[in-house]
């Protein structure tokens, strides 16, 4: 019985690699925000000269906007695969990001959420600086969909803090 135990927690621990495709897919789609990146410069380029400081503003805020969904990309990746799947074995290398191997499932929650949020606070002003084409309920709408965001992330942050402030409590 104890062999079969054995052999069933060793297959359940090698399942983990499943994920690795769903991180390489992910590390594709950054090449799909790549082209997007590439896209929103050569179509302002055609526009630049007839485009007012708010062209010029959306432009830049839609470049921050793909940059950060690529930022949020690799937080997901790198601390995705390190916490779920294997470590990554990077530890001389002089590129290597600092925050690399220490963010754990709470950390990227925080991280994740914070993304979310900054994402769709630049969409939010993209909509605040074209008024005139949306309506009212459309704008309400976006406004109540980043509100939700933003109390999920405070939300989930209490969580948190609750949850190591019990921890340590329970530690004594």
């Amino acid at each position: 019985m104890k062999r079969i135990e054995s052999l069933l927690e060793k297959t359940i621990f090698a399942s983990r690699w499943i994920l690795a495709p769903f991180y390489l897919g992910l590390s594709l789609s950054l090449l799909v925000l790549l082209y997007e990146f590439i896209h929103e410069i050569i179509d302002f380029i055609k526009i630049v000269n007839s485009t007012d400081i708010a062209g010029v503003l959306l432009f830049i805020l839609s470049l921050v906007d793909i940059s950060l969904a690529g930022n949020l990309l690799i937080i997901v990746i790198f601390s995705g695969y390190e916490n779920f799947v294997s470590k990554i074995d990077v530890k001389n290398h002089e590129d290597k990001p600092d925050w690399m191997g220490h963010v754990d499932f709470t950390d990227l929650k925080i991280k994740l959420i914070s993304s979310i949020v900054a994402i769709s606070g630049i969409h939010l002003l993209k909509v605040f600086m074209n008024l005139n084409n949306y309506d009212k309920e459309k704008i309400i709408m976006y406004v109540v969909v980043h509100l939700s965001f933003v109390v999920s992330g405070v939300l989930l942050a209490l969580m948190d803090y609750i949850m190591s402030k019990s921890i340590r409590k329970h530690k004594k």
